[in-house]
């Protein structure tokens, strides 16, 4: 019976400590708090990486343009996290004649540009077309890479979105913009020894999570192992105990 409440008591421990690394895994915004960052979202893009409009993560960000201009964005991606970047065009309802092809891309602080592991990069709208819907989520952002990577790293992430192959008769008529930039922490199980002294692209427009930047010192992967540090421990003491009592000698009465 002692043996197994110990048992029992491992596992109940180890269950809370694995428990408390579930919140960092599980770090979606409420909708209340999403339309909070969106009144104070911008309403104007910038059209070159060195005016990029800044945009908070969660942020829905719009803009006025007109076919043809380069609309840029920039904001902020920490290491452990996946950025994704959703765009909407709603497109103008006459004056266009045919399909017409959109595109997102991702640059990083270096302005590299980042390949999409998932989502519609590009994508053509029909000519009766009213929007057109783009996406793409990054490879999880990385405290350190080798120099001669194009891992993701921690800092400045610039969105452009534009019309690719517009006809010169559908240039200048007007569309609005949408973008809204999100990340989602991917854990313990990207983390990599080694940081970043400053963030890529801290010259340029000012950017950082709401946090400040962790450049890495921290991730869940702490809480794994020492949960499985007071696993292993626990056990050997249990595997002790059950040892030992199958070892004693049978009671013998006095009067045998």
């Amino acid at each position: 019976m002692r043996t197994t409440r110990m048992l029992a008591a491992a596992l109940l421990t180890g269950a809370a400590l694995l428990g408390t690394a579930a919140p960092a895994l599980a770090d979606t915004p409420s909708p209340s708090a999403t339309k909070d960052k969106d009144k104070g979202a911008p309403t104007v893009a910038g059209t070159t990486f060195r005016t990029a409009t800044p945009v908070e993560q969660g942020q829905k960000a719009t803009a006025d343009a007109s076919s043809g201009d380069y609309l840029y964005w920039v904001f902020p991606a920490d290491a452990g996290q996946r950025p994704a970047v959703d765009a909407t065009v709603t497109l103008p309802s006459t004056g266009r004649q045919q399909a017409t092809t959109w595109r997102i891309d991702v640059y990083d602080g270096l302005r590299r540009r980042q390949p999409c592991m998932y989502g519609a990069q590009s994508r053509a709208a029909a000519a009766d077309a009213t929007t057109v819907a783009l996406s793409c989520t990054l490879r999880p952002v990385r405290a350190w890479a080798d120099s001669w990577s194009t891992d993701p790293l921690p800092g400045s992430y610039y969105v452009r979105l534009t019309a690719v192959g517009l006809p010169a008769t559908e240039r200048g008529l007007p569309v609005k913009a949408e973008l809204r930039a999100t990340t989602k922490e991917t854990g313990g199980s990207q983390a990599v020894d080694g940081s970043l002294s400053t963030p890529l692209g801290a010259g340029g427009p000012k950017v950082e999570p709401e946090d400040g930047w962790s450049s890495g010192w921290w991730t869940d992967r702490w809480i794994w192992t020492g949960a499985g540090g007071v696993l292993a421990a626990l056990a050997g003491v249990g595997g002790y105990a059950l040892t030992r009592g199958r070892g004693r000698p049978a009671h013998v009465p006095r009067n045998a």
